[in-house]
């Protein structure tokens, strides 16, 4: 139980390590129109401010995900490290 139990989180794991490289080129591709917007607008101080607001929500989209997955991939770790009759 134990084995297929460790396999499926695994598996699980894989497929959200590749959700969070897809998330990091998404981000790239939305920060792309940001600071073309501002090259545009000829660096005025309130484009600036919106695209430095935007590029910051683009990161925190990208960034909480991979520490979520860390930390979930730390508990799992921790939780298949124990022994059965120990639990």
């Amino acid at each position: 139980m134990t084995s297929s139990l460790a396999f499926f989180l695994n598996g699980f794991i894989k497929v959200g390590a590749f959700a969070l490289v897809m998330n990091e080129v998404r981000g790239l591709i939305l920060a792309g129109p940001v600071i073309y917007a501002i090259y545009q607008s000829g660096g005025t101080l309130t484009a600036i401010w919106l695209g430095v607001s935007s590029l910051g929500g683009i990161a925190l989209s990208v960034i909480v995900p991979v520490v979520a997955a860390g930390k979930l991939k730390k508990l799992v770790n921790t939780r298949l490290a124990r022994k059965p009759g120990l639990a």
